[in-house]
């Protein structure tokens, strides 16, 4: 297990002595807590205080200060009052609104990929769609190791949506990139179940055959199927959920 200071220094990329010293703290903070958050390790509801972060990750207030302030305009911490900083919860309601935002994102995104995309795009998607093809059942199984190769596949495959897109795009990739984040999060807390993921990967695989096929209208339909299913499994795990905890 990787501890919280190894994080910490994995997140800094890198850069000159000079630029490190001037910059590199607050973005350290900002990814280890971001990962944190989105992962599960800080739960929603867990108090941040300025102090407590700064001796845990091992340096001054000031950088966990300003990397808290872009963790509240994130919105994955709120406030409580002067002092008082938690990890934001989710509310199913909001994940029904980042659900229709992000078709709206993603269906176009969809669409100007397949358009745009070059030759050596085609070829990457080509390349995904076949490794999205090799998912099974038992390389999904319950845990957090053996899914860490599937998600890094989502995010791959993410990647390369954003390449597709090219510089023409800005404004989209950084709106996605922002209601990513959120479902990274929503979908870590739902833990979708092995059959979820195993549909879900023939659904990034025909997304991805789309695209390679230059088929843009194909390409909108597969992904607004793949985020059809996703919010209904979200939905019902969160349904689930509540039902449990209610005595």
């Amino acid at each position: 297990m990787v501890d919280t200071s190894e994080r910490l220094q994995r997140a800094t990329p890198g850069a000159g002595p000079r630029a490190r010293a001037s910059r590199s703290a607050a973005d350290r903070v900002l990814a280890t807590l971001r990962a944190e958050i989105v992962d599960g390790t800080l739960t929603p509801g867990t108090p941040l205080t300025e102090a407590q972060q700064a001796e845990r990750l091992g340096v001054s207030r000031t950088p966990v200060r300003e990397a808290l302030a872009r963790l509240v305009a994130d919105g994955l911490v709120e406030e409580r009052g002067p002092r008082t900083l938690l990890v934001s919860s989710i509310d199913p309601d909001d994940v029904v609104a980042l659900f229709e935002l992000r078709t709206t994102l993603d269906e176009q995104a969809a669409r100007l990929a397949a358009r745009r995309a070059t030759h050596d795009d085609r070829a990457e998607f080509r390349t995904l769609a076949e490794r999205f093809g090799t998912v099974t059942v038992e390389s999904l199984r319950d845990d957090d190791a053996s899914r860490h190769g599937y998600y890094a596949l989502v995010a791959a495959f993410d990647a390369a949506i954003d390449a597709a897109l090219g510089g023409r795009s800005t404004y989209l990739a950084t709106a996605i990139a922002s209601v990513r984040l959120h479902l990274a999060r929503v979908r870590r807390l739902a833990r979708d179940d092995d059959g979820r993921l195993l549909a879900a990967a023939a659904e990034h695989r025909a997304i991805a055959d789309a695209i390679a096929d230059g088929d843009p209208e194909r390409a909108v339909a597969a992904t607004r199927l793949h985020l059809h299913n996703a919010l209904t499994s979200i939905q019902s795990h969160l349904t689930s959920h509540d039902r449990q905890e209610t005595p």
